[in-house]
């Protein structure tokens, strides 16, 4: 499973990014470009969750870890035990 693509089918289908899946970046901010909000970055914990079965706890759900879709891609790989 390719994690940013399905990441970027999260962002524009479920949380309605106005970008396409397509053009948006893996390293571009997911709060100043593509409008995240507080709510937003909290379905995307709980979409992301359900759909690569892992657990992302208190301590890993920081800005950090979802600044961006690389930031993000790496944070599942390491929970899913695949590192980064």
């Amino acid at each position: 499973m390719e994690i940013e693509g399905t990441i970027k089918k999260i962002l524009a289908t479920e949380l309605f990014v106005e970008t396409p899946a397509e053009e948006i970046s893996d390293h571009e901010s997911l709060r100043d470009i593509y409008a995240l909000d507080s709510l937003g970055f909290t379905e995307l914990r709980v979409q992301c969750e359900d759909i690569f079965d892992v657990r992302i706890s208190d301590e890993d759900f920081v800005p950090e870890n979802f600044r961006t879709i690389a930031a993000l891609t790496a944070l599942i790989r390491r929970l899913q035990g695949g590192g980064t």
